[in-house]
């Protein structure tokens, strides 16, 4: 059974095991979390390690308490979860099928972020923001990586860490997203919703800023960042140590193409040896892809 056949399996059990039809589902995309389609319920099955199972249960009990807060949270669907099923950790979600138009502008992220920063704090029990924690454990248990790279790039890890305990953040700390980037969002109707919440954590509010302004590598233009910044109302980069935060996201956005490298990905393992380059030889400006 190939990998993709095991993980739809995963997903129909786990259908069945909340009272969901196993039937007709769309296989969305596989990055870090495969994703899955029951288009006639309106349901999006994610499918996530089961290692995962924490802090994925963490996602639920969270996005459940911001839908109360009126926060504009992609919403959980009401059914026991997560399920655990062999080696996967099922979540179970609301579809909001998207628009031909362009996905949401940054600076509807601005405003989402603003607005989830002034909240109270929710009554969960979050795991405190470790940069780059789970980086460390991918780099780690891979199998694609050149030593040298491997090398290189626990010592980068290692030098960020140490830069990160040291900066000062004006912004406080408080609960984040702790992956909010504007790919994470999703129309719903005219409004924007906020996804993906697995890495959300307790730390400085300045990390759910950053990933933004890492966004240049990805074409994110000036007039973007001016629009996102307005909209939350600071702007990051009169802040020194936005630098240290946007390279720490370098190094994050690696993990989910080092583990599909792993997998025999030739796509990933291709714009993963690029973005690796190119950080070595320290081009700041250069332009990555999505794949």
């Amino acid at each position: 059974m190939t990998t993709t056949a095991a993980l739809e399996s995963a997903a129909l059990r786990a259908c069945r095991d909340v009272g969901l039809p196993a039937r007709s589902l769309i296989h969305l995309h596989r990055h870090a979390t495969t994703v899955f389609v029951l288009p006639q319920e309106g349901v999006v099955v994610r499918v996530s390690p089961a290692t995962a199972y924490q802090r994925l249960k963490t996602a639920i009990d969270v996005t459940r308490w911001l839908v109360e807060q009126e926060f504009s949270a992609t919403e959980p669907m009401d059914v026991p979860q997560p399920v655990v099923d062999s080696h996967y950790c099922i979540t179970f979600w609301k579809h909001y099928p998207q628009p031909d138009a362009a996905a949401p502008p940054a600076k509807h992220l601005g405003g989402l972020l603003r607005c989830l920063h002034k909240l109270p704090a929710p009554p969960i029990q979050l795991p405190r923001y470790q940069p780059l924690e789970s980086f460390k454990v991918t780099l780690g248990a891979s199998s694609c990586l050149m030593q040298q790279h491997r090398d290189w790039l626990s010592a980068q890890a290692g030098e960020l860490i140490s830069a990160y305990r040291q900066l000062d953040f004006p912004l406080g700390e408080g609960h984040v997203h702790g992956d909010a980037y504007p790919g994470n969002t999703l129309w719903d109707g005219p409004r924007a919703r906020l996804g993906d919440w697995d890495e959300a954590a307790r730390g400085p509010r300045e990390v759910d800023l950053a990933n933004t302004f890492q966004g240049v590598r990805f074409g994110r233009s000036a007039v973007e960042l001016d629009a996102f910044s307005a909209e939350y109302g600071t702007d990051l980069r009169d802040w020194g140590g936005l630098h240290v935060l946007c390279r720490i996201r370098d190094l994050h956005t690696l993990g989910s193409y080092i583990r599909r490298a792993d997998r025999g990905d030739e796509a990933a393992r291709s714009q993963l040896s690029y973005r690796i380059e190119t950080l070595i030889s320290g081009e700041s400006s250069a332009q990555w892809s999505i794949t």
